[in-house]
């Protein structure tokens, strides 16, 4: 595909992924649609996009990706202002990571599912139709490797990736035959804003390697590669395909591993604490 002048709904485009991929797609001289709730940023990377190449036009809409009703203003502003829709990147997400008895029931599980699964669907759902009519369009669906591999501490957030894989996989054999086109991603760890709001609190200081650390430009790129050329999923780096083919076909293996090297020293106090009490 093209990219200059296609309309490009990007989600959560205030920060991080969303705002790099929606930079990139502006340099290529994209029509794109930045939505998130923050509308200060979005108005200044318009701005910045608008720098990068006066071909690329832009429309920002304030949306929290939880309510419909800012959904349905988010795809009818979409169309009031360019008539179609060419690519959709449900990006907008966030995540709580702790222990499952130490989330809020309310403000930790059910906003995560709020966002990150009825966020894409709902999203999806409304510019379905469109694509359809079209019979042309492309549903990029920002996964994770939380997604293909669960971790403790991400048991919400791995749960509201895996629900998306399931979600994309589906959808993907129900809309090809429209010429619609639906791809999943699925980056490691990136450099973004998402370990300050996930209020991440580690004792062994376990974090992703830096040799597989990604930048948020780097998933943006990719972002584009895939509307040039779809594919159902990509896991980027590629060396994470190791870990996803271990989590399948050795997975014993992976959980004593994980237990032993990480569950347990995070959680050595609690068990003390338990066993003292017994």
């Amino acid at each position: 595909m093209d990219i200059k002048g296609k309309v490009i709904i990007v989600t959560g485009a205030s920060s991080g992924i969303g705002e790099a991929t929606a930079r990139q797609f502006g340099r290529e001289g994209a029509q794109v649609v930045l939505a998130a709730r923050r509308v200060d940023r979005l108005e200044s990377l318009a701005q910045e996009i608008a720098a990068l190449n006066t071909s690329a036009e832009t429309l920002v809409v304030q949306a929290d990706l939880s309510r419909l009703q800012d959904i349905e203003s988010l795809i009818r502003q979409t169309m009031d202002r360019f008539g179609r829709i060419d690519v959709l990147v449900n990006n907008a997400g966030f995540g709580r990571l702790n222990w499952l008895e130490k989330l809020d029931p309310v403000s930790d599980i059910q906003a995560q599912f709020d966002v990150n699964v009825m966020g894409v669907i709902q999203t999806t759902r409304q510019a379905l139709p469109i694509m359809i009519e079209q019979r042309s369009g492309h549903i990029i669906n920002m996964c994770s490797m939380a997604g293909l591999v669960a971790t403790p501490t991400y048991t919400i957030y791995a749960a509201c990736k895996h629900a998306v894989h399931g979600f994309s996989e589906a959808l993907r054999r129900e809309v090809k035959p429209w010429g619609i086109d639906v791809s999943m991603i699925y980056p490691g760890g990136v450099v973004t804003e998402f370990a300050g709001h996930a209020g991440i609190q580690r004792k062994t200081k376990a974090t992703t390697p830096k040799a597989l650390l990604l930048t948020a430009d780097q998933v943006g790129e990719a972002v584009v590669k895939l509307v040039r050329r779809p594919r159902p999923m990509w896991i980027i780096p590629w060396a994470w395909t190791f870990t996803v083919w271990m989590n399948r076909n050795l997975n014993r293996l992976v959980d004593r591993t994980t237990i032993q090297r990480f569950t347990i020293p995070e959680r050595e106090e609690e068990l003390k604490a338990i066993d003292g009490r017994s």
